[in-house]
């Protein structure tokens, strides 16, 4: 686990103690917006290093000092995080993006698209319709990023 990337979105001030299990080790944690809660966020980074994107439902002081789109760099992989996807401001490809990770529906995805990796966790935070409670993993495989999306078991 120390290479890879953990991801999560829409805690919504929920932060269940098998998500924390399952970014647990990771080298790096990315959260996609709709936090929730700036406690959420302490607790990520005693993790790991921790880069996170404002969502929609995300209001406050705390919350305004997070940007609404970032570009982070980590073991060969250029990432974009965003919540809503919808908003996406770049051409990924044409701005050398291997993965663009956002949040906001609750649908977990993980799909390569001309050769960039759409990739959203789903929803670590309150259920949703009947929508799985899910975070994942990124990590580069050669040249290659790839992704992992897994529903979190609940007691």
């Amino acid at each position: 686990m120390s290479g890879r990337i953990g991801v999560i979105s829409d805690t919504h001030g929920l932060l269940r103690p098998q998500a924390l299990a399952a970014l647990d080790g990771c080298a790096l944690i990315l959260h996609a917006g709709d936090i929730g809660d700036p406690q959420i966020l302490e607790a990520l980074r005693r993790l790991a290093p921790l880069h996170a994107v404002r969502g929609n439902n995300d209001h406050g002081h705390w919350a305004e000092a997070l940007p609404l789109a970032l570009t982070v760099e980590h073991a060969g992989l250029r990432i974009h995080l965003l919540h809503n996807v919808r908003e996406l401001a770049l051409d990924p490809l044409a701005t050398g993006i291997d993965v663009v990770v956002y949040g906001h529906s609750h649908k977990p995805r993980c799909e390569h698209h001309g050769g960039v990796l759409w990739f959203n966790p789903g929803s670590a935070g309150p259920r949703r319709f009947s929508l799985p409670i899910a975070c994942g993993w990124l990590w580069a495989e050669g040249a290659a990023a790839q992704g992992e999306w897994q529903p979190l078991a609940l007691d």
